[in-house]
């Protein structure tokens, strides 16, 4: 193999590099490949609408309830609660709750 032949062979071995690194950055990008850490100790209890894009969520990390503010710019931490062995039950009534008060409003 003289020198040209080397130089066309790594430039192909270059060029195949650089479009596998294209592809999986796309292919992250684009949402095909998905983060596969999840935490097992993190669970969204539930979620109240507050307009077209503010919300109200309770989350359950390890043994605490928190009440986070949700908008598209940022997510504020509201109000903390211990767990409670009727943890769902407790979200429906403050769902319920956050209804009446938004209603009488």
């Amino acid at each position: 193999m003289d020198q040209a032949q080397i130089l066309r062979v790594i430039l192909a071995l270059l060029f195949i590099l650089v479009l596998l690194l294209a592809l999986a950055w796309m292919a992250r990008r684009g949402g095909w490949i998905r983060n596969q850490h999840r935490t097992a100790n993190l669970r969204v209890l539930g979620s109240h609408s507050l307009g077209a894009r503010c919300s109200l969520t309770v989350v359950q990390i390890d043994d605490t309830r928190l009440v986070l503010g949700v908008t598209p710019q940022q997510i504020t931490l509201l109000h903390t609660l211990p767990a409670a062995p009727g943890a769902p039950a407790a979200v429906a009534d403050f769902a319920e709750s956050l209804g009446k008060t938004l209603s009488r409003s």
